[in-house]
């Protein structure tokens, strides 16, 4: 099968979050079954592979942008560490900037920057004489691919047997535009865009919200989430376009790629260990404090909570700000955390770090090392999210025998099962509602088994056993490929 990958991100070339590690594994499972693929992404400023990795070629794409024509420049590399070819869009107006999305607020011209690269993919296919069976486009940052190939290039001969399948990796941010000049971008008359045509939504150009409507099929990426987004808490005000579209919605839970999560290999690690010498884990929680600069006197067998996330009112940062003081001030727990996000969220964590220099340990910003780090050496994982579609740190955490404490929504309910203690089974501590008491009723339950075997060995082992492979979420993906290609 033909696949055109459509996205903003790829773990080891350009990354912001989840997103860049779900592209990179899908695609390393599908061309590892055989299937013919090409990756498109922008060409950002900064690109987290060696320069020498990608090359100019001779092609200048001409990208029809309204009534008006832009060029781009193409560059030829592959996703590292494979062969599988990653084509990035040069334009350096759109894209040779500090981030991908913008800096402290999402850049204003993100309506013209991501429509630009949405026609832009279009027109690589037809510079490389790629003939797509499906194109697969995550988010709204190209969404409006789903719609050049059913309005603008339906016609050509290139793309006429091409399905569309849309992912939906966050529901929560939608791509908004102002209708006038984004139809202009787009290519579209504004008789387009009235009340209830597939590019309006609440007098708005919902880019989310065309990735959905004009797409062969949709996906989320997990089956708990992709029954939520049908109702209103979750719908982000999407539910009847949702319902609307759902016999062609389906969730498929994201898979991690094991090739670089797994501390049997990880190399970012202090000492790597497995199932079978899950003894060596507290090796990494030991040089871990130290690098933080903790000593033997200050009991480096504290009970540790781990956090890599984004600061941020989806991730149950307020829930957290409610009980972590009572928890550090009572001497109960450690907690190291790596992320950053909203200002509020980051100076609690200052305000902690600065009151408790030895039990709230602090990283703000993104380091993918020390992430791995963290994972090895924390004892417990602190997910209490509003919402959260798949999630992957809760599988990093599983993986690395480290403890997922959850709310039971979306992604999170699909992966972490509440330990039993007379059973011995299970891989975490779990709660329902949105709040306070019942997180802190989670951390309660989780700290009571810390070091009391045969229990804390009983479930670390659950966690490390589990397996949610990508090769699984792979496959089901060209399941769906192939039923959206069925309709064509």
């Amino acid at each position: 099968m033909n696949i055109v990958t459509a996205a903003t991100e790829a773990a080891g070339i350009a990354k912001a979050g989840g997103l860049a590690d779900v592209v990179s594994a899908l695609n390393k499972e599908w061309a590892a079954k055989g299937h013919n693929i090409i990756i498109i992404l922008p060409k950002y400023r900064y690109l987290d592979c060696p320069e020498g990795n990608f090359q100019p070629t001779d092609i200048t794409l001409i990208v029809p942008m309204g009534k008006w024509t832009e060029f781009a420049q193409l560059w030829q590399g592959t996703l590292p560490e494979t062969n599988i070819p990653v084509y990035l869009i040069e334009h350096n107006v759109y894209f040779d900037r500090n981030e991908i999305y913008g800096e402290s607020k999402e850049y204003p011209d993100n309506d013209r920057r991501f429509i630009f690269f949405s026609r832009a993919i279009m027109e690589t296919c037809k510079a490389l004489n790629f003939r797509p069976d499906v194109i697969h486009a995550h988010d709204f940052h190209t969404a409006f691919t789903m719609a050049f190939l059913k309005t603008h290039y339906h016609n050509e001969p290139l793309f006429n047997k091409t399905a569309g399948v849309y992912t939906i990796h966050n529901l929560a941010y939608q791509g908004k535009f102002d209708p006038i000049n984004s139809l202009t971008y787009a290519g579209f008359d504004r008789e387009a865009f009235y009340i209830g045509s597939w590019f309006e939504q609440f007098g708005v150009v919902n880019a989310m919200k065309v990735g959905i409507m004009f797409a062969d099929k949709i996906t989320t990426v997990s089956p708990t989430y992709s029954k939520e987004i049908r109702l209103d808490y979750y719908s982000e005000g999407l539910r009847d376009e949702l319902n609307i579209r759902a016999a062609d919605l389906i969730g498929i839970l994201n898979g991690p790629d094991y090739g670089v999560w797994s501390p049997s290999i990880d190399h970012f690690i202090y000492k790597k260990y497995s199932a079978v010498s899950l003894e060596d884990k507290k090796i990494n929680k030991h040089e871990l404090l130290k690098d933080f600069g903790l000593s033997n006197q200050d009991n480096l067998d504290k009970p540790l909570f781990g956090m890599v996330t984004r600061l941020t009112e989806q991730k149950g940062i307020d829930l957290i700000i409610e009980v972590l003081e009572k928890f550090i001030a009572n001497g109960d727990m450690r907690i190291i955390l790596l992320g950053s996000g909203d200002h509020k969220y980051v100076s609690f964590f200052n305000y902690m770090n600065e009151k408790y220099p030895k039990d709230v340990l602090i990283r703000i910003g993104y380091d993918n090392s020390l992430s791995h780090r963290i994972f090895a050496a924390s004892d417990y994982y602190l997910m209490p999210s509003r919402y959260e579609p798949c999630g992957l740190t809760q599988l990093y955490a599983l993986k690395y025998g480290t403890i997922p404490i959850v709310r039971l929504t979306g992604g999170l309910a699909d992966t972490v099962e509440e330990y039993n203690e007379e059973r011995l089974s299970g891989t975490g501590y779990t709660f329902f509602g949105y709040k306070s008491d019942e997180l802190e009723f989670a951390i309660k339950r989780a700290l009571s088994i810390y070091l009391k075997e045969p229990l804390w060995n009983s479930v670390r082992m659950n966690c490390m056993n589990k397996n949610f492979t990508s090769e699984e979420s792979a496959k089901k993906y060209i399941e769906v490929f192939n039923w959206a290609s069925e309709s064509k």
